[in-house]
């Protein structure tokens, strides 16, 4: 055996040993589920993990009072490993049971207690390795809030706290364990509020001017635009306003948010600019005003190909997660809530051939398989301009589950899950060794990175006057 597999099972063994620790910070955030930007426990318990392991810390990151960071070490490069622990509100489940059984509350339906958790194990294992090999280097834990339509990265990337970072490391729990390629969509979120004239219904009608009618006017247009956006691009939108409940009083005032994304972000602002033309004409047309805010925006994920070839280099070597026989009778029973077209979506984005029967992942997804239609959006996209980035899939759940679900938060305590959790904590601490040892690796990741901005510069999509959306403290 080489030097650098010694030293790789020697990372590994460094992981393994703070394993309770974690797996105990991940269940004590699971168990107090919060939402964006007010993950005041879910904080209170990463600060105090970072506090026993000797962390320099730095509190309230961008004027985010639940952002955090801790850092080890000295000299060399800086690497940054990304940690989330918001929640998702109402998907509050009783864990460790195969059927829905809400709990009225916010639920961890996308495994960010595991995330955040994973990710400080990692690096911690990472200083106690460099500590242990005197290898000059720094590694930070950031402990990322509000990454469910928050996009708290993005104000902190546009504050600065990434310009001394040489490259960021993440992952996220899902049904299969591969490489996470840039392939998300960049977005804005925007309130759009009508204001009318209140009038009686019956007696005066002619006399109001619904704010309610223009909302709805306005969602017919967006969905008449559908037709003529580009196939990868996505508008959704919810009622945070109604117009209030009393249908004899013409409503004054109405709040639609609507979801605007697309696959560049250099093809954001035309679409939008589109959704904004059709709030004035729905305003012109119930003679309205409408007043417009935006809430966040997020960049799609810029790749980085020779950090995907490190993290696949280093999945492999690993192999998939040790699931063992106890951990099927769960999964299986998960699987018989889910569709066969949810089983046959996680087989497409791994490129492998439909399994039935395969309840666990036991196979690593090939590098460049990525289908090219974007699943969603996350803020690290903002993290992937700022600095070179890459990202990991790991197996915490049963094939085929789908996030933002009951099926995954029932999941978030199991075993299997805790397992998926450590192991993603061994492939980001070995990448950020790599990184750390290998200067022509990091040189190389930086060079690609930076050849991209030179061809298109960043430019943060949060408008300058916005600021995080910080609820009033208690």
């Amino acid at each position: 055996m080489g030097d650098a597999m010694k030293n790789t099972d020697t990372l590994w063994d460094m992981v393994e040993a703070r394993r309770a620790d974690y797996v105990a910070l991940a269940d004590r955030v699971f168990d107090t589920p919060e939402v964006a930007y007010t993950e005041t426990r879910s904080a209170a318990a990463h600060l105090d993990q970072l506090a026993a392991e000797g962390a320099r810390i730095s509190r309230d990151l961008a004027g985010i009072p639940t952002a955090v960071k801790g850092e080890w070490g000295a000299g060399g490069p800086v690497i940054a490993i990304l940690g989330e622990y918001d929640a998702l509100p109402e998907l509050g489940q009783e864990p460790g049971l195969a059927e829905e059984r809400p709990l009225g509350k916010a639920g961890h339906g996308c495994g960010h207690n595991l995330l955040g958790s994973a990710a400080m194990l990692a690096a911690v294992a990472l200083r106690d390795w460099l500590a242990a090999t005197g290898t000059p280097g720094r590694v930070r834990y950031y402990g990322c809030p509000a990454e469910e339509g928050g996009a708290a990265k993005t104000f902190m990337v546009r504050a600065g706290l990434f310009a001394d970072v040489d490259a960021a490391i993440s992952w996220h729990p899902a049904d299969y364990t591969g490489v996470f390629e840039a392939n998300s969509l960049a977005n804005t979120r925007i309130d759009f509020t009508f204001h009318g004239r209140a009038a009686h219904a019956a007696g005066s009608p002619e006399l109001g001017r619904s704010a309610l009618d223009a909302v709805e006017l306005m969602n017919v247009g967006v969905n008449y635009l559908r037709e003529h956006m580009p196939d990868d691009a996505r508008v959704h939108y919810a009622y945070l306003d109604a117009g209030g409940s009393a249908p004899n009083v013409v409503p004054a005032r109405a709040t639609v948010r609507q979801l605007i994304r697309t696959r560049r972000l250099a093809d954001l602002n035309g679409l939008v600019e589109r959704v904004r033309a059709i709030a004035d004409g729905a305003a012109l047309m119930t003679g309205t005003r409408v007043v417009s805010a935006v809430v966040s925006a997020v960049s799609d994920l810029l790749g980085n190909r020779v950090l995907d070839e490190a993290m696949q280099a280093n999945l492999e070597r690993l192999g998939p997660p040790d699931f063992d026989a106890a951990d099927l009778p769960f999964a299986q029973a998960i699987r018989a809530t889910l569709t066969p077209e949810h089983i046959a979506d996680t087989f497409r984005r791994a490129a492998r051939p439909v399994d039935r029967d395969l309840a666990l992942c036991d196979f690593i997804a090939p590098l460049g398989v990525s289908s090219g239609v974007a699943m969603g959006s996350t803020d690290v996209g903002d993290v992937s301009w700022a600095v070179p980035t890459v990202q990991a899939w790991v197996a915490t759940c049963a094939i085929g589950t789908p996030f933002h679900s009951w099926q995954l938060t029932a999941q978030g305590k199991a075993p299997a899950a805790h397992k998926g959790m450590i192991h993603a904590a061994k492939a980001m601490a070995m990448t950020g060794r790599d990184l750390i040892t290998r200067p022509d690796l990091l040189a190389a990741a930086r060079a690609e990175h930076a050849a991209h901005l030179a061809r298109e510069p960043y430019r943060c999509p949060m408008p300058p006057e916005v600021m995080p959306p910080i609820p009033p403290r208690a």
